[in-house]
């Protein structure tokens, strides 16, 4: 069997996703499985063994420039590769009109199914219109987690239930080691986010930093925009021994994160791959619905907050104390 994955972004979705596949791989073995994502999520999901061949899509770059003809070629390009093969089920899992035009791009097997989600959930970006390219919708509860929404449509097309945590299957990166890590055991602040009423305020982050440089584990400040790098530096000035990290490439972050003694983040992608690899993760949630992506499938990671909620400074850093514990 032949199956085709469209989840093209964003990053944290991408990484909730993944658990759908170890699923199909325990049900069918022998099941070919591929993946079409945004270009510069590609190198994530290649480190998923069980997803054969990852077709890198750029919609966001081809957006700017979609009447030029070089972007005119890559799309060509993109759909020769997306219809190289013939799948016995295209399954769509975000639910948008534009997902759902690359499912009805993909070519289908004798007897092969578009597969797609029935209904929106709670605070979802899910667009209605896409259910008109399926050959199956899936309905889900209306507060259904983001990895169960994904399991959940795979059980629903494929025939089998959904058992046991989610096993998102992420190798290591490699080289495992870069010049700028440490060699000795250190704490991640993913302290920024795109949206200002998710962040948490600069005198906790540093309150914490400053706790944990007592107890001898340095912090590491990675960023990923100027006004990011702003943030870290302001951090690193009022935390004894903080490093604000250069501009990381998707990869070596994943290396920090996989590496990392510690993690603590807000609602972003890169926490969501700390907590997939099940590293002890402390989840910051300060206007974001926490049931939504919490990270509920270890016991290494906490999750505190909830929307309009920010967690307490002393909550979180009894929480990270307990994991280092």
């Amino acid at each position: 069997m032949k199956i085709l994955i469209v989840r093209v972004s964003s990053l944290g979705d991408v990484v909730h996703n993944m658990p759908m596949v170890a699923d199909i791989r325990r049900h069918f073995p022998a099941a070919q499985i591929d993946w079409v994502v945004e270009e510069a999520y590609t190198s994530l999901v290649r480190l998923n063994p069980h997803v054969h061949n990852v077709i890198p899509i750029a919609l966001r770059r081809w957006r700017k420039t979609l009447f030029s003809a070089a972007t005119r070629a890559e799309i060509a390009a993109f759909r020769r590769q997306l219809q190289a093969e013939r799948y016995d089920v295209v399954f769509d899992t975000q639910g948008l009109l534009k997902t759902s035009v690359v499912m009805r791009l993909a070519r289908l097997a004798d007897h092969g199914r578009r597969v797609g989600l029935g209904n929106a959930t709670e605070g979802s970006g899910y667009e209605p219109l896409s259910r008109i390219f399926h050959d199956q919708s899936i309905a889900v509860g209306r507060r259904t987690h983001a990895v169960m929404r994904a399991r959940l449509v795979a059980a629903g097309a494929l025939g089998y239930q959904v058992e046991g945590e989610p096993d998102f299957a992420l190798q290591a990166p490699q080289p495992a080691r870069w010049p700028w890590m440490p060699e000795t055991p250190y704490a991640v602040f993913f302290h920024g986010t795109a949206r200002a009423a998710k962040q948490w305020p600069p005198a906790q982050w540093i309150r914490l930093g400053q706790d944990l440089a007592a107890r001898g584990l340095p912090v590491l400040l990675p960023w990923g925009s100027t006004r990011e790098q702003a943030a870290a530096q302001q951090l690193a000035e009022g935390i004894p021994g903080a490093v604000v990290l250069p501009a990381l490439p998707l990869m070596q972050a994943v290396s920090l994160v996989q590496q990392a003694r510690l993690v603590i983040g807000l609602d972003t992608g890169l926490t969501h791959i700390a907590a997939a690899y099940g590293k002890p993760t402390v989840e910051l949630y300060c206007d974001s619905p926490r049931w939504k992506t919490e990270g509920n499938w270890s016991p290494h990671i906490v999750n505190l907050g909830d929307l309009g909620a920010p967690p307490a400074e002393e909550a979180v850093l009894s929480a990270a104390l307990g994991l280092l514990d």
